[in-house]
């Protein structure tokens, strides 16, 4: 026991020394940030970088050198982080939130012209009821075609699925994110609530093919595959499918899609409760075309190319982490062109009132990296 404590008094001497010569650290740093300031120089140096860790790291055994070479790391992540705060530029992202803040109503619209993917009975729309008491649904065929209508102006909001508690994330939203110009402003969940439907007279046993969304497909896979000698037909909407199987006539065709869409196209529900899991919900959200914070905003969203080295995410990661702000949701999607480089897609806890997040988001836009601040809203 005496021995241990020996141990933890060189440890704790250690740590003083550590703690001094990191204030010293920084206190360089910023001195540097003020004679980078004043000669328009970037904040990275990576030739200074690996100048460092080289000198650091000579003469060292290969497992510690790779210790030094990590802790180096992090400490040129939070030595840029603490430089950027006071570059030019500081500033510019949050004062655009701070100004959509003030200018944007303190209530969510009742009324909007919205965009939907599908048609009259989609989850989407149900998601759109959810957000508009008193919405004008204008429905498109393709996920595509709600980005393009909010871009274009023909619609004031959009609605669009992003993830599902059991199937995951829908990877062709993510993937149109990157192209088009956007705010998210709200996002909702939706149980999901999958049944088995088909024209009056059809009976379980008699459907040899299933028509739905991939994601609907995706969340009744069990019971999918206990139907035997069964075609799968992928459709763009689950009340496309439900309509499709409405008027094709056929007495072996049937449809996954929503309750209400029995009653609207006139379909007998077969079989209640398909998917695999009971607790099924589906994440949407809703967008603008300009920036619009409402109050009380607590989540933010933003998309970040991050360099192609090894310990770039973490240290950005990292970085969230030391303003204890909440990673929800990290996706990866590839860059189209490029050689296994990716764009991430963060949802994060943050206070749209969080000066020290905003400041986070300052330092992102200002930096090397290509970054996307998608919204600051509410989720409901």
């Amino acid at each position: 026991m005496e021995e241990l404590q020996t141990l933890r008094q060189r440890i704790d001497q250690a740590d003083g020394d550590l703690v001094r010569a990191f204030t010293q650290r920084m206190e360089a740093a910023l001195q540097i940030a003020r004679y980078k300031r004043d000669n328009n120089l970037p904040v990275r140096d990576p030739a200074r970088e690996r100048e460092v860790i080289n000198r650091r790291t000579a003469g060292m055994d290969d497992e510690m050198a790779l210790y030094i070479k990590l802790l180096y790391n992090t400490l040129f992540d939070i030595s840029r982080s603490y430089q950027a705060r006071h570059m030019p530029g500081k500033g510019g992202l949050s004062a655009r939130v701070a100004q959509a803040l003030h200018q944007t109503p303190r209530e969510f619209p009742r009324r909007a012209v919205v965009a939907c993917q599908g048609v009259e009975g989609a989850y989407s729309q149900l998601a759109c009821d959810k957000l508009f008491a008193l919405p004008e649904i204008m429905y498109f065929k393709r996920f595509e075609g709600v980005f393009q209508a909010i871009q274009s102006g023909l619609c004031d909001y959009g609605v669009l699925p992003i993830e599902n508690s059991s199937y995951g994330s829908v990877t062709e939203v993510y993937d149109l994110m990157r192209r088009y110009r956007f705010s998210i402003v709200r996002s909702v969940r939706l149980k999901i609530d999958h049944r088995l439907m088909a024209p009056p007279g059809v009976r379980l046993e008699d459907i040899r093919e299933v028509m739905s969304h991939e994601q609907a497909l995706g969340q009744c896979g069990a019971f999918l595959k206990g139907l035997r000698d069964l075609k799968i037909t992928v459709c763009e909407n689950t009340a496309m499918a439900a309509q499709q199987v409405a008027l094709s006539g056929r007495g072996d065709l049937a449809a996954i899609a929503s309750p209400g869409c029995a009653e609207l196209y006139g379909l007998n529900v077969l079989k209640s409760d398909v998917a695999d899991s009971d607790s099924n919900f589906t994440r949407f959200i809703c967008i603008s075309r300009e920036l619009e914070v409402y109050p009380g905003a607590d989540r933010m969203s933003l998309m970040l190319n991050v360099p192609h080295r090894p310990g770039a995410l973490y240290g950005m990661i990292a970085r969230f982490a030391a303003l204890g702000l909440n990673l929800t949701k990290l996706e990866s999607r590839p860059i189209a062109g490029t050689d296994f480089e990716f764009m991430f897609y963060f949802d994060l806890d943050a206070s749209v009132y969080d000066q020290a997040a905003l400041g986070l988001m300052d330092e992102l836009d200002g930096g090397p990296e290509t970054f996307t601040f998608l919204g600051a809203y509410t989720e409901v």
